[in-house]
């Protein structure tokens, strides 16, 4: 199908947004009135940039507060439209959204508004304009798209129809379904936003908290199989008034933008597969596929890049838990550690990494464990993921990467390598046999904790999603010493490869986005309190948690005494729900940014003790200080 974007989703000057859609790949932007007010070009000029772009003008909007007036109002309203048609006509477009009224002059009266409608479409024949009247969520008489269809098919005219609006339809939590019963050459113009549930006034959570689709909470992929069930053939187009998106860099947020409707786009196809016949009334139309997600078996490894005064520290912390150090790159300045299952590369901040690294100690790239390593690299492509060249011999492993939204590296590795794709040939194997790789107290990475800037969240939410096929939780937002910090963990049904994204909801402190905030890696285990002993043995003291902690823990919960005093003594921290358990500990922040955890689940546990965060969040603060 076509792609479109409103100009109102996108920053910067008029010109700025239409080459930010078309350099993103869409077809048509939907041109927003005050965009056009706005603009140094006249609308002939903007007509013409279009083009030259390779856009079409899909969308004049919006029109406003034109129906249930008093006929002196009526003629004024009129001669207001007349103006626009004729405008419209020199941008190159034919179709007007005309919002339903919120203006407290006018009238519930159906039959009144529905004439004037009539009338207003045929003001706007002679100019071969057609009308897509919009039910607004928080119209003052029209709030409600079945009233609005109403409305439409008893003003009777051809050139006036709907226009769907996703936010205005699932934001009322209106049944979508019906939307099957409209013709579907009656409906206009299809109009796509997500949104998270918020329990706020409709306006506001529209104007200011609406997102791409699948970074949000709505069901948009039943919403758009509703409407093409119905015949709709016209494009699909994304209206997303956000205050981030409204700031931030158009061309980014183009790509975001046109990387959700792929995705979107692939989900709905997969769904009309399933459904049956409709009798002939589905639009005929090509939806995008995309190859399936990845089937992802989990983390390969975790690359850490460290300055030279910092290696030593994640050395002495990587030793403590258990790891050694059994091979080499043979030509960059990467070590691989080993741990049971769990693999961590350390990199000596190589220059030519190929990724961008803020210079602390980080976590800079992803191995993922994939089936299909060039699969995946299609599917990555084709969502506009950008690819990461690679610094590489001849002999050495051919791996496909990409770089997500924050610049950390997403590496598809091989489950079963063929030849010229094994990764850990690239490294040398010490002479005295296989470095002790697959031995160890540790079951693997259990998950990946990357710090995001708030205004790039969604996009590395979505990014996740769309890439590796890996789901959003609810979300938490949980309180540091400096500010609420907000986090979503992304997995496969509660398995990994887990990631668990995070934000500052101001950016102070150790979490403004200019210095980037704090990382950890999660290794599982089978038991906490061997591996703290044995790191505490080495003589690596875990995070400090406070006594306050584990007095509040036997108050809330029906722990034995000497249970929690172990917990105390080894730092080690607990969470529950439902019959699992979840036992973790922290060790010190290495260099500023990064930090290691171990965690053991246990019951099924899913979670990743976010109420014990904030606790962690104050005992760095406090070792930072002291």
């Amino acid at each position: 199908m076509r792609r479109s974007i409103a100009t109102v989703s996108l920053s910067g000057t008029l010109e700025e947004k239409l080459r930010a859609a078309a350099g993103a790949g869409f077809d048509g932007v939907e041109v927003f009135e005050s965009d056009l007010i706005g603009s140094a070009l006249p609308p002939r000029e903007v007509r013409a940039l279009a083009g030259a772009l390779g856009l079409t003008i899909d969308l004049y909007q919006p029109f406003r507060d034109f129906e249930g007036v008093d006929e002196a109002r009526l003629e004024r309203n009129l001669r207001r439209a007349e103006a626009k048609f004729a405008l419209m006509v020199e941008l190159g477009t034919d179709v007007m959204l005309v919002c339903s009224s919120v203006a407290p002059e006018s009238r519930g009266d159906d039959a009144l508004a529905a004439a004037q409608l009539h009338r207003l479409a045929e003001t706007a024949a002679p100019y071969g304009v057609r009308i897509a009247y919009e039910a607004l969520s928080w119209g003052r008489w029209v709030d409600d798209y079945r009233h609005a269809w109403r409305l439409v098919r008893e003003a009777d005219h051809p050139g006036l129809g709907v226009c769907l609006d996703s936010f205005h339809i699932l934001s009322r939590g209106h049944d979508p379904s019906g939307i099957r019963d409209i013709p579907g050459d009656r409906i206009f113009f299809l109009q796509l936003a997500d949104a998270p549930l918020m329990p706020m006034d409709v306006l506001h959570w529209s104007r200011h908290h609406r997102c791409f689709p699948g970074q949000g909470a709505f069901d948009l992929s039943a919403f758009t199989g509703h409407v093409l069930a119905a015949g709709y053939e016209g494009p699909l187009s994304l209206e997303v008034f956000n205050d981030v998106f409204r700031a931030s860099d158009p061309g980014r947020t183009a790509a975001d933008a046109l990387r959700s409707l792929a995705v979107l786009e692939d989900e709905t196809a997969r769904a009309r597969e399933q459904e049956p016949p409709s009798g002939g009334r589905a639009a005929r139309v090509e939806l995008t596929r995309l190859p399936a997600p990845p089937r992802v078996r989990g983390y390969a490894f975790v690359e850490v890049a460290a300055p030279d005064h910092a290696a030593e520290r994640v050395r002495r912390a990587l030793a403590s838990l258990g790891f050694r150090h059994t091979r080499d790159h043979r030509s960059k300045p990467v070590q691989l550690w080993c741990n049971g299952r769990a693999r961590v590369l350390l990199n000596a901040a190589d220059p030519q990494l190929g990724h961008t690294w803020s210079g602390d100690t980080s976590v800079t790239a992803l191995g993922v464990d994939v089936a299909d390593a060039d699969a995946a690299m299609r599917r990555a492509q084709r969502l506009l993921a950008p690819p990461l060249p690679r610094r590489r011999d001849p002999a050495e492993a051919q791996l496909s990467a990409v770089a997500a939204p924050d610049g950390t590296s997403v590496f598809f590795c091989p489950h079963t390598p063929a030849a010229g794709e094994d990764w850990l040939a690239d490294f040398t194997v010490p002479a005295l046999g296989d470095g002790g790789e697959g031995e160890g107290d540790l079951t693997g990475i259990d998950h990946v904790g990357l710090f995001q800037p708030f205004d790039h969240f969604d996009e590395a939410s979505l990014f996740y999603r769309s890439v590796l096929g890996l789901e959003p939780d609810d979300g938490v937002e949980l309180a540091s010493p400096d500010g609420m910090v907000r986090s979503r963990a992304m997995s496969r049904a509660g398995e990994g490869p887990r990631i668990a994204l995070n934000a500052s909801m101001l950016g102070r402190g150790p979490y403004e986005d200019a210095r980037g905030g704090p990382q950890h890696v999660a290794f599982g285990c089978e038991d906490v309190f061997a591996v703290a002993r044995a790191m505490r043995a080495d003589g690596v003291e875990p995070l400090r948690i406070p006594d306050n902690y584990y007095a509040d823990l036997a108050c809330r919960t029906d722990l034995e005494p000497a249970a929690i005093e172990r917990m105390r003594e080894y730092g080690v921290l607990h969470d529950r729900a439902g019959d699992g358990e979840f036992l973790h500990f922290y060790t010190p922040v290495l260099d500023g940014r990064l930090f290691l955890e171990v965690v053991q689940r246990t019951g099924g546990y899913s979670g990743y003790g976010s109420a014990n965060s904030p606790f962690r969040m104050a005992a760095q603060r406090a070792e930072a200080g002291r």
